[in-house]
């Protein structure tokens, strides 16, 4: 059984059929059934007694009216879903004269609680009131006395009210409980949704930050034996030997990167730790043996004080800058100055003179710089990049260095 058929069964029939003002009218569910026929059957039973009772002091005539006015009260509550208030104005004013209709008003009563706002409770239900009071004095029960009659009708009636009312605020209850749970399924999709496409812009992010760089030398030296196939074989030689570095220094990164996708603990114990600003020289004499004129300046007396997030940023900016030179600029010097203190921050900048001449396009949209200004930020410090007055390009970013 499907949970659609579970609610068939176990629900009303406006909590299972879809809302909307197109919608058509729900049909009645098997537990719509069983209510509707236990009402019938309750109403049917009170009014055989009301008949009973007053067949005692009445004539032929008028208990048999009675009982036609009963029957048909008691089969018009099967309207009681669809025309809930004037079905309940209509069995008040009958049961006015025929006290046989009191349990089909009783339930009709019921309904209007269940269905209808407090306003419109209040004076059917005043109506119900009035008619009970009529009844008793337009149809007297000689064996009962006046006092306990009308505190018998008014008691029903306030009785069966509250029940109904109670019934509609617990029926509110669930509907708000069900819409609740219906927003914080859709809230969490989006939430998922959107560290979803936070996971895949970091790692698109330290993708390009990483793999950059290698398939930038690759690139270089590959162009180089192409455009210069009787170089000397020691050049050719080293060449090649940057190239193999290269590959296997970015087949190393990119398992690094995909291992992010793995869940905690897959990870060996052979991955190698990630680059901080201890790893900067080794990076700058990286780009030398690939032939790039760079100048370190750094006055961090103590590399590995500086916090393993802030050095990796670093190292990444530097990183990029070198990469973007090597791209744009080659044959260029690129100067990197990393200056700072705890308590003071760390400041990178990397500068860049024009090229001496055309230079080749190389694929590239900036997409890692603006990657890297917003690790900036998110690390809480700053970045700025562009060209400079003498044609060339400067790149200046300020992080946090906590005393």
């Amino acid at each position: 059984m499907t949970r659609t058929d579970r609610q068939r069964w176990l629900f009303p029939s406006h909590l299972v059929a879809p809302a909307g003002n197109g919608a058509a009218r729900p049909r009645r569910t098997v537990r719509d059934w069983i209510v509707d026929t236990s009402l019938f059957l309750l109403a049917a039973f009170v009014g055989l007694l009301a008949a009973d009772a007053s067949a005692q002091y009445t004539s032929g005539t008028v208990s048999l009216l009675d009982q036609l006015a009963g029957a048909a009260a008691c089969c018009a509550l099967w309207l009681r879903r669809r025309w809930p208030v004037g079905l309940a104005v209509g069995l008040c004013l009958v049961s006015a004269v025929a006290p046989v209709a009191a349990g089909a008003v009783l339930a009709s009563l019921f309904s209007v609680a269940v269905r209808r706002p407090f306003r419109e409770v209040a004076w059917i239900g005043a109506l119900a009131l009035a008619a009970s009071v009529t009844q008793v004095f337009v149809r007297p029960d000689p064996t009962i006395n006046v006092g306990l009659a009308l505190a018998i009708g008014i008691g029903f009636i306030l009785l069966v009210t509250a029940w109904g009312m109670l019934v509609r605020s617990r029926r509110q209850l669930v509907e708000a409980l069900r819409e609740r749970a219906r927003r914080a399924e859709a809230e969490a999709e989006l939430r998922a949704a959107q560290a979803q496409r936070l996971a895949r812009e970091a790692i698109a992010r330290e993708m390009h930050d990483v793999l950059a760089h290698r398939l930038t030398l690759l690139s270089v030296h590959a162009g180089a034996l192409e455009f210069r196939p009787d170089a000397p074989p020691e050049q050719i030689a080293r060449a090649a030997g940057v190239i193999r570095d290269s590959a296997h220094e970015a087949l190393q990164d990119l398992r690094e990167i995909i291992g992010v996708l793995r869940a905690p603990g897959e990870n060996g114990d052979g991955d190698r730790p990630q680059p901080t600003l201890v790893t900067l020289d080794a990076l700058v004499d990286e780009s030398r043996e690939a032939g790039a004129d760079v100048v370190l300046d750094s006055t961090v007396d103590d590399p590995a004080a500086v916090p393993a997030a802030t050095g990796r940023t670093v190292y990444r900016i530097a990183q990029e800058g070198l990469t973007n030179a090597r791209k744009h600029a080659p044959g260029t010097t690129v100067t990197v100055t990393v200056r700072g203190r705890p308590g003071e921050g760390l400041t990178v900048d990397i500068h860049n003179p024009a090229p001496a001449g055309p230079v080749p396009h190389v694929p590239g949209s900036g997409q890692g710089l603006i990657g890297l200004t917003e690790r900036a930020a998110l690390a809480g410090g700053r970045m700025e990049h562009g060209p400079t007055p003498d044609g060339g390009f400067a790149l200046h970013a300020w992080l946090p260095w906590p005393a």
